[in-house]
């Protein structure tokens, strides 16, 4: 793999949604990060978890008003995040016990995610009108994956992009969802929202 020289100018960019460099950036971090995941981690499901919640820890600093200020130290800042999932991810596998088969009935989320929003039918109405407020790109990915239910291989052609830059935008359409979401609901009765990464 060529190294990449970053700079300040690659991470204004990638804070502006610029297609190229988000591209470049899943492409480039996404390969770093498995080869180190692969070797600390027993499944590739477990890989996939703790490399997606970097790429959104990543991007949510950067898009950040205090952001990160040098952006030569974009790698090392990587590498910092995925230590972090890293031992967050060690310390609960430590503490998780499997559930009975009966349990899973018993278990009560009270928070609501996005991706709940837009499929519970009795916010069908309120989904509708803010996907319609939304940008026409992030709404239409939106609509295929939850409300037609598309298979991903299908969206990623229908849009032309990989399964790695679909995770990008569907993270920034369900972004601006919620955001929306949170803005509509009621004062006296805005259900938590949680925004529920990719895998």
């Amino acid at each position: 793999m060529q190294l990449y020289q970053f700079d300040d100018a690659y991470v204004q960019r990638l804070r502006e949604g610029d297609r190229w460099t988000e591209e470049h950036f899943v492409r480039y971090f996404g390969e770093l990060l498995l080869i180190k995941l692969r070797a600390r981690l027993r499944s590739m499901d477990a890989v996939e978890d703790v490399r997606q919640e970097v790429f959104v820890r990543v991007m949510r600093t950067l898009r950040a008003p205090e952001g990160l200020r040098d952006g030569r130290k974009l790698g090392a800042f990587i590498n910092s995040v995925c230590n972090n999932v890293l031992l967050e991810s060690y310390r609960s596998g430590r503490r998780v016990e499997p559930l009975e088969p009966g349990d899973y009935a018993a278990v009560a989320d009270p928070s609501i995610s996005v991706d709940e929003a837009l499929v519970t039918s009795e916010s069908a109405m309120g989904v509708q009108r803010i996907l319609r407020d939304m940008p026409k790109k992030d709404a239409e990915i939106l609509r295929a994956l939850f409300i037609e239910e598309q298979e991903k291989d299908d969206v990623c052609r229908r849009f032309g992009v990989d399964r790695n830059y679909l995770r990008v935008l569907l993270y920034r359409a369900k972004d601006k969802f919620r955001s929306a979401y949170e803005r509509a609901a009621p004062e006296t009765n805005r259900p938590k929202t949680t925004l529920r990464t990719e895998r």
